[in-house]
């Protein structure tokens, strides 16, 4: 594969091509007079001491991604994002502007039918035609600037795909937009798609062992199970379909029961692993209750609360399934682990300045880092500043007025839950803070 160097590497190759046909086909004997092929934007095509030159300009005026190789080796990484599996190439198109400059009468217009026969006899750019182009003799090279000497390493001749070029036609409107954000006057011009570019970077990767057996091996014939087809729209794997905790709250608490439902999760190893990406966590509980085929019990006990901070999880169930001896791993649901007030309700008595000072106990603990406020009614308070993981913080409401607001805790924007939504109709639990 190519790297970031082949887009300059392109331009090179092709200028290196108009220039070699100028000189075989004798144009400037032609023409009588010299001929130069830059690639340099349209405007700083300039007249040399107020006469314009007898020039060929190729400039890359668009670059477009591939339809065909853009989706190749993807996806780059794994479901955690984390580890890189492949270098997905970078599949590009280069849209080049060829422009004939003339200071005399046809000049341009026998540039642009030389430039146009050539694009023509010449419509892919062999590894053989690049290598010559880009790694020159020792005695040009080692007189070229550094960035065309760079070059020779960009890696376009050993790319997989061959480097084609084909015409383009621009109507006036596209022509107009064209040299009009260019800002320079137009001239004689024929445009050219170059397809395809892969840029690759180089770093390691973690590629997946290849596939031995489609199923089990039977033991006697040694031959493979094969795919199983199920004549059903369900797939026969275990798959969660919804994550309902305990109460109706759409939020998952430490010590209470949560019903995750799919299907095909009967079986033995009945286990649910929680991974949470901002504290690196990933951890395996096994589910609780008797095996169904139909939901896991997830049940996070308070002893392990030090594990599981308030946070966003993704829960993956793996079961061992009736008949196998490996087991299966289902897909991904997300939750929210939210945070839960042990010692309320409370009574606060102010002091003198008519601020309350409100102790308060929660799990699971808060770490380092984690955002958390006290919404007291209508109001949002902060805590004292803390540098330790902890269970217990105190938050001061400054002239507090008397009353029984609800409190509720807040830690990285997930709230303790306050409305119980068992009943009908709901109501709010009794997590007040009496202020007198």
């Amino acid at each position: 594969m190519s790297t970031a160097l082949a887009i300059a590497g392109v331009t090179a190759v092709l200028r290196d091509r108009l220039n070699d046909g100028m000189v075989n086909h004798n144009v400037a004997g032609v023409l009588g007079s010299t001929v130069s092929v830059t690639a340099l934007p349209p405007d700083r095509v300039l007249p040399a001491e107020g006469a314009e030159a007898t020039q060929l300009n190729l400039f890359l005026y668009q670059v477009s991604p591939n339809i065909g190789w853009r989706n190749e080796a993807l996806p780059s990484r794994d479901a955690l994002g984390r580890h890189r599996l492949t270098n997905a190439p970078l599949a590009l198109d280069l849209h080049y502007l060829i422009s004939a400059y003339g200071n005399m009468d046809l000049h341009a217009e026998i540039l642009l039918g030389y430039a146009m026969q050539l694009m023509h006899e010449y419509p892919v750019l062999t590894r053989e035609m690049i290598r010559t182009a880009l790694n020159p003799s020792p005695d040009i090279g080692s007189d070229l600037p550094p960035a065309l000497q760079a070059l020779a390493d960009c890696g376009l001749a050993d790319q997989l795909e061959q480097v084609k070029i084909s015409p383009q036609f621009l109507n006036t409107e596209e022509l107009t937009k064209l040299w009009t954000a260019t800002q320079s006057h137009y001239r004689p011009s024929a445009a050219y798609q170059v397809s395809v570019v892969l840029i690759e970077a180089q770093h390691s990767t973690r590629p997946t062992l290849p596939v031995l057996s489609r199923g089990e091996v039977d033991p006697i014939s040694r031959r493979e199970r094969g795919v199983v087809v199920s004549p059903s729209m369900i797939a026969p794997l275990p798959t969660l379909e919804a994550i309902l905790p305990a109460g109706n709250q759409p939020v998952v608490q430490l010590g209470q029961n949560t019903r995750i439902e799919g299907h095909h999760l009967d079986g033995s190893a009945r286990t649910l692993q929680l991974r949470n990406d901002r504290f690196d966590i990933d951890e395996t509980i096994a589910a609780s209750g008797s095996s169904a085929a139909d939901h896991m019990n997830l049940l996070i006990p308070p002893a392990r609360a030090a594990d599981f901070p308030v946070g966003i999880y993704d829960i993956t169930a793996s079961v061992v399934m009736p008949s196998e001896t490996q087991p299966r791993t289902s897909n991904r649901l997300a939750t929210v682990i939210a945070p839960r007030i042990t010692n309320l309700p409370m009574n606060v008595v102010r002091d003198g300045s008519d601020d309350a000072h409100i102790a308060l106990s929660f799990t699971p603990a808060l770490r380092p880092g984690q955002t958390v406020s006290l919404l007291l009614g209508s109001e949002e308070i902060r805590p004292e500043a803390f540098v330790a993981p902890t269970t217990t913080l105190t938050f001061i409401a400054r002239n507090a007025a008397v009353g029984a607001p609800l409190a509720r805790l807040r830690i990285d924007g997930v709230d303790s839950p306050v409305v119980d939504r068992s009943t009908t109709p709901p109501t709010f639990f009794d997590l007040r803070v009496t202020i007198t």
